[in-house]
């Protein structure tokens, strides 16, 4: 019998499984950051408070993943958009629909904060990651071709978005 997934809102007590599973989940599939080293930085900071997370627990397993969703940009004019800025899942809870729980929580939290639209960024070569949001209702949006070079290969950085609640008008001809 499949565990029941439960979503909350992160706290500051999360911090040290948070940057665990993170270091855990390192791969250059999503990440065009250097794998991390001792000393870690902190995993909770000014560009990533804790308010920006939302964990996943499955059954009595604990935390098996989570998401940071934040503004997009600073600007006004793009207060009505939500940036998924990290998503992981760890390795023991895949396959039993964390990351579309989370995907889909992420989604419900940013319009419940009066956003519009989410967007996020998946490298080229994250099939996995591709298919979960493009099944989400995330589309293609732009492609930056060779962004990356990782691991001796470039890999193209593809912006994703979907907007939420009713269909967008279309602008006038």
């Amino acid at each position: 019998m499949a565990s029941e997934i439960s979503i909350r809102a992160a706290s500051p007590d999360d911090e040290p499984a948070l940057a665990e599973l993170d270091r855990r989940t390192w791969s250059t599939l999503h990440s065009v950051l250097p794998r991390p080293r001792p000393p870690y930085p902190a995993f909770y900071d000014a560009t990533h408070p804790f308010q920006d997370f939302l964990v996943a627990e499955l059954g009595e397993a604990g935390i098996a993943g989570y998401v940071q969703v934040a503004l997009a940009t600073p600007l006004a004019s793009n207060a009505h958009v939500r940036q998924i800025q990290g998503l992981a899942v760890d390795e023991w809870a895949r396959g039993q629909g964390v990351a579309r729980a989370l995907l889909d929580a992420a989604c419900e939290w940013a319009s419940a904060q009066g956003a519009e639209r989410v967007t996020l960024r998946v490298l080229g070569h994250n099939v996995p990651a591709r298919g979960l949001y493009t099944a989400a209702g995330f589309e293609v949006e732009g492609v930056l071709p060779g962004e990356f070079l990782l691991e001796g290969e470039y890999v193209d950085d593809i912006l994703m978005g979907r907007w939420l609640g009713p269909p967008r008008p279309a602008p006038p001809a």
